[in-house]
């Protein structure tokens, strides 16, 4: 709703104007499967005080191969449990390759309250990829509407 001329704007509206940021670094390494795995501590816990606020999100995930192999990694945004549409991918191929996959996200916060953000990841198969904590990072800012 748009705050229109000579109207009065309550505090409450101009709190929800402010964009809110969060960010997390991941705990600890995750070692990848077929699986889809929660990044350790790569979880944001937020709450939006109006209904359809929008966020956008930042993930950045080292990846990081500990024995040869031709798999892909992918690294996933889930919002209040849905995956989000888009995943970083990475490949590397021996064992001294590690870098960075990075994706960028948006979209709605339908209702007001109490919202969950957090990085998943695995790879297409075998084992031989982690996700290396101190280089896995999500960060998210939220704007309400007034």
């Amino acid at each position: 709703m748009p705050i229109l001329s000579g109207q009065t704007v309550t505090a409450g509206q101009l709190n929800r104007l402010r964009p809110t940021p969060y960010e997390v670094t991941a705990s600890s390494n995750l070692a990848l499967t077929t699986t889809e795995t929660d990044v350790p501590g790569a979880s944001i816990n937020l709450n939006t005080t109006a209904a359809n606020a929008i966020y956008v999100a930042t993930g950045t995930f080292g990846f990081d191969i500990t024995s040869s192999n031709t798999n892909y990694a992918e690294g996933i945004l889930h919002v209040d449990g849905a995956q989000a549409s888009g995943n970083a991918r990475w490949s590397g191929e021996v064992n001294t390759d590690f870098g960075p996959g990075t994706q960028q996200w948006s979209g709605t916060l339908a209702a007001a309250g109490a919202h969950t953000l957090k990085l998943r990841g695995s790879m297409s198969s075998g084992t031989g990829i982690q996700l290396l904590g101190a280089f896995t990072r999500l960060i998210v800012v939220v704007y309400e509407v007034p």
